[in-house]
């Protein structure tokens, strides 16, 4: 979807996705250190990157949509946390080179024709022995219908992962299968429930 199209999404009162973490995040607290520099990729309005800053971390969220990344601040102002905030188009974006501890990626979904782009600059932007935690709807949450695309071609297996990130990661988990999506999610917007998800830990290749 367009800039223009998430600007409206997110253009609510509420938060469209919660203002509560992934739980898959929050299941990852132990490879997180305070101190660490960490990027939230499509961060939208700041659950994650806000609860990452929370933990002690120094968090960059980066979103297409600005109207998000004001809710994101108003978040963080709320919590009393700083996040610092980038409005790009993350296919174009100049992505930063071994900049960060950490990645996170949660429910970021891109066409075949980008996808592998971008996932290789998010494996690049940790510095070595950073670590990427990412979730994603795997192909057979289509049979759900609680939420991501409805296209299989922007939906992840395993094997287009790892393809994805072969010589830049070494895998710590991945794994895929039905999982109770995150409960602060709206469900009236079509989101929560039962789902199919595929996640990954890799650490970045020295």
């Amino acid at each position: 979807m367009t800039q223009t199209v998430w600007d409206q999404r997110y253009d609510t009162p509420g938060y469209l996705f919660g203002m509560e973490p992934s739980a898959f995040l929050v299941a990852q607290r132990h490879r997180l250190v305070r101190g660490m520099e960490g990027l939230a990729v499509a961060d939208g309005e700041g659950r994650n990157g806000v609860w990452l800053a929370g933990q002690g971390m120094t968090v960059h969220a980066v979103d297409g949509s600005a109207v998000a990344l004001q809710k994101a601040s108003r978040l963080a102002l709320d919590r009393g946390v700083t996040l610092r905030t980038t409005c790009a188009d993350l296919v174009t974006w100049d992505w930063p080179q071994a900049a960060y501890d950490a990645v996170v990626s949660i429910f970021l979904h891109l066409p075949p024709e980008t996808r592998p782009a971008v996932n290789q600059a998010m494996a690049r932007a940790l510095k070595p022995g950073g670590v990427l935690i990412l979730e994603a709807f795997h192909p057979e949450q289509l049979r759900h219908g609680t939420g991501g695309p409805s296209v299989a071609s922007m939906l992840y297996d395993q094997a287009t992962l790892r393809a994805d990130f072969e010589g830049l990661l070494a895998f710590d988990l991945l794994e895929d299968g039905e999982v109770t999506l995150d409960p602060d999610v709206d469900l009236d917007n079509g989101h929560g429930g039962i789902g199919h998800t595929i996640r990954l830990v890799g650490v970045r290749a020295s």
